[in-house]
């Protein structure tokens, strides 16, 4: 009972340095993410709850991210805490095993690890996947809102738009358009016109299902090829009371294209290991399976780590009375923990680059997991051996 109370006393403590650490590290992380994904609204003219929303929905990939160094870090706290308060102490001079100790901290690592794996391999690729999403849906969402007055706006590529007035309900006036990429094609004309320029009193928005945006007042003058044996190019003005220019060819800077990390797992899977299905979205060819195998290895391998960097920070369970060596291990076995992450950040890159690297990613955690825990047993017995000689 008395250990039930310890444990839950243990876990309580670490789960407030872990939480703590790790919303500290995504909140500052995700502040210098939101500032520049103003891009969005800036540069590609998204509406600003189009990047209210992609902000917040790359919350989840920044607290992945961070869960084995926030683990890492709590740890090393709270144990330094026990070990500060004389808690520790207590514990051994209670007749508590230090190995049941390491093996709760075993048993929580593994509960962090589990979160991780859900999180990096089924949370994440939907959620991003949604963000991405909701880029392509914003496409046409954005072209009232990209217009500034007294601006020229060019943040769709080859469409210059220039407003003098625009109000509130989103009419606009005084509107000068140069399209020199075919962007625009009004509905009333829709032959093949190059470099085309429009003038026009009056405008808006309409039709939020299959926008158009309807003009009056105005002139259009366009480049145009004429047909026939000689090729030449002519200029051709049109007055107009009214005329609607479609704006289903319009599109941002941002990229709607689904990247590797916002894919889910079993479309990586299947990718990889079904080489000739052409059918699979998102499923680069040829070299780029290097990315998709590093990918997997990333979501599934990365958490494995998580129980040894547990095991090396158990070594400071064991007390030293020697001042010059109780300092230095206590900065060792932080140092090494710390430098098994940044070598498993690292390597899981070069992981992809074969089925070798990758079996050797997975089987060095597994490998080095029971090897540690035997040298944890050994050093605590040596070190109950020279106490009692």
């Amino acid at each position: 009972m008395l250990s039930n109370k310890i444990y839950k006393h243990f876990f309580l403590e670490l789960s407030k340095y872990f939480l703590i650490t790790l919303f500290t590290f995504t909140a500052i992380v995700w502040t210098v993410q939101a500032v520049n994904f103003l891009d969005l609204v800036v540069d590609d003219g998204h509406a600003l709850s189009v990047y209210l929303g992609y902000s917040l929905l790359n919350v989840p990939k920044i607290l992945t991210k961070f869960i084995p160094l926030s683990f890492l870090i709590a740890l090393v706290l709270s144990i330094i805490k026990f070990e500060n308060e004389n808690e520790l102490m207590i514990l051994w001079t209670s007749g508590l095993n230090k190995l049941n100790l390491v093996n709760f901290f075993v048993k929580v690592s593994l509960i962090v690890t589990l979160f991780q794996l859900i999180f990096a391999t089924i949370i994440n690729p939907n959620i991003l996947n949604h963000s991405r999403t909701l880029i392509k849906s914003s496409n046409f969402d954005f072209i009232s809102s990209m217009v500034k007055t007294n601006q020229f706006n060019d943040s769709v590529p080859g469409l210059t738009i220039y407003v003098e007035k625009k109000s509130e309900n989103g009419d606009m006036e005084n509107i000068f358009i140069r399209d020199e990429s075919s962007v625009l094609k009004s509905i009333e004309n829709a032959s093949s016109t190059d470099n085309v320029t429009i003038i026009a009193k009056k405008g808006r928005v309409a039709d939020s299902n299959n926008p158009v945006l309807i003009l009056r007042n105005g002139i259009i003058q366009s480049e145009k090829i004429s047909e026939g044996d000689e090729i030449k190019n002519k200029i051709q003005t049109i007055k107009f009371e009214k005329t609607v220019l479609k704006l289903e060819n319009v599109q941002t800077r941002s990229i709607t294209q689904t990247k590797i990390q916002e894919t889910s797992s079993y479309l990586l899977i299947k990718c990889f290991f079904d080489r000739d299905n052409k059918i699979i979205l998102n499923c680069p060819r040829d070299h780029k399976k290097n990315d998709v195998l590093s990918e997997i290895n990333r979501r599934f391998g990365m958490p494995l780590y998580i129980p040894i960097i547990t095991l090396v920070l158990c070594f400071l369970l064991n007390p030293r009375e020697e001042s010059k060596f109780k300092i230095f291990y206590r900065y060792f076995y932080p140092i090494f923990a710390f430098l098994i992450l940044v070598l498993a950040e690292i390597l899981v890159k070069y992981s992809g680059k074969s089925f070798t690297n990758s079996l050797i990613y997975y089987l060095a955690p597994l490998i080095m997991l029971p090897l540690i825990y035997f040298e944890i047993i050994r050093n605590f017995l040596y070190e109950n051996l020279r106490k009692k000689g």
